[in-house]
């Protein structure tokens, strides 16, 4: 469940559909599902299997599985580019926060507080993004078992709940039914678009969390018992899952609007999406409901401040599980210390917003994510001896070698996987 909190965040329930109304509706969301499976699902594989190989941080388990220092200055470069994701992520959850307390502002009546919860300004920001990581901090400090998967045992029902509570009531209302066939039938012809294949892999990567060593870490807490290739289906399920769960909510709820009179599409004809369509056109369709829709809003933002909390104390693990493991530094002083430290850094992005905040994004997600993932290929399929994954694979199941899994993924992880990626990322910065 924690694997899958991990997995399940901000980049499902915003990212995912925004990219759906970008890239032409169901022919993303075909391609989208078909490289989480191809190609997110296999470099997914190749994190929890080197984490419980290795039971280690990111930088001594790939030290340890390439016998060399590169191990090491990769695992390091990881650690580096989640904690500058964690930075902009925690600026967005914020964000998502300030709008929850809007709608409950708006129940009290304290409608100038409620104003400036939705006003853009740098007090609120940096007010809300300290709130945010002061709540994550405090969940990874109480570790793995009393911290991270107690509360993630908790907030993935209360997510899947609140979700399913709103698509149900969103296909109440008129104009929904449009919005779902925009999501389920594909235009076919996008399918081969360049631009679409790129966003699609971006998005398979960014929400399963894949190439910082996330799923690494949590792969090295995993006990020996579980067999990883189904837990990684499972992860993969949940959080292929959940993001077309949000299609389903999000999509059908933008032409909800539209019959309400609100502006969905741009001058250009196609739908609008980013923060644009979570912070403005959303708001405007809860307007248009009237009472009810202070309480929709109340609900769909407290959904989203749940998933990207599932996801931001996976991200502030990855520094921490090093920090703790390398110093005498004990767990509480590791977490307080690295929370500031990257609160510094979301706090200098707020602050020179209109030139960090979309660089950030795209250095981390666009570009060094990827490689990242692309490193994780190299490890898994030409470093790592094969001997070595298999015994590994067998400590939880003697019939491994037997399984369809062992017979393609080696091969898979090795040539298919490295050769999507680069493709893909030349494409992306050609």
């Amino acid at each position: 469940m924690a694997a899958a909190g991990s997995a399940v965040g901000l980049g499902n329930i915003w990212g995912f559909p925004t990219q759906v109304a970008s890239n032409g509706g169901a022919a993303f969301v075909l391609v989208y599902l078909i490289l989480a499976f191809v190609l997110a699902y296999p470099v997914l594989m190749a994190e929890l299997m080197i984490g419980r190989a290795t039971g280690a941080n990111v930088v001594d388990a790939l030290g340890k599985v390439s016998r060399s220092k590169f191990g090491n200055a990769v695992g390091l470069w990881g650690i580096v580019t989640v904690s500058f994701i964690l930075a902009f992520y925690a600026i967005v959850a914020g964000w998502m926060l300030a709008f929850a307390f809007q709608a409950l502002a708006h129940i009290t009546g304290l409608d100038s507080l409620a104003d400036w919860l939705v006003t853009f300004s740098d007090s609120r920001n940096i007010v809300f993004c300290a709130l945010f990581m002061a709540l994550t901090a405090g969940i990874v400090i109480g570790g793995v078992s009393g911290g991270i998967e107690r509360w993630s045992v908790r907030l993935m029902p209360t997510l899947f709940l609140i979700m399913a509570l709103l698509f149900a009531y969103v296909m109440t209302q008129p104009g929904a039914t449009e919005g779902l066939k925009a999501y389920l039938l594909p235009d076919f012809s996008r399918v081969w678009d360049a631009n679409l294949l790129i966003s699609a892999m971006g998005q398979a990567f960014f929400s399963m969390s894949l190439g910082v060593g996330t799923m690494l870490i949590y792969g090295s807490y995993v006990s020996h018992k579980e067999k990883l290739p189904s837990l990684g289906a499972s992860v993969a399920l949940v959080d292929i899952g959940v993001a077309i769960l949000a299609g389903l909510l999000i999509i059908p709820a933008m032409y909800v609007a539209l019959h309400n009179g609100v502006q969905i599409f741009n001058d250009s004809g196609a739908l609008i999406a980013g923060d644009t369509l979570i912070f403005t056109v959303l708001p405007a369709l809860f307007d248009t409901m009237g009472t009810m829709g202070v309480m929709v809003s109340l609900a769909f933002f407290v959904l989203m401040s749940i998933a990207a909390l599932t996801s931001s104390i996976s991200m502030l693990e990855v520094p921490v599980s090093c920090v703790v493991e390398k110093s005498r530094l004990p767990r509480k002083g590791a977490v307080i210390l690295i929370a500031a430290v990257i609160f510094v850094i979301s706090t200098l992005i707020m602050l020179n917003f209109e030139q960090l905040f979309g660089l950030v994004i795209m250095l981390t997600t666009e570009y060094s994510q990827p490689l990242l993932g692309l490193m994780l290929c190299l490890f898994a399929g030409w470093v790592w001896r094969r001997n070595e994954i298999l015994q590994e694979l067998q400590r939880s199941d003697d019939q491994a070698e037997q399984r369809l899994f062992w017979k393609i993924w080696p091969w898979y992880v090795r040539f298919v996987c490295p050769v999507v990626i680069l493709l893909m990322f030349y494409r992306s910065v050609a």
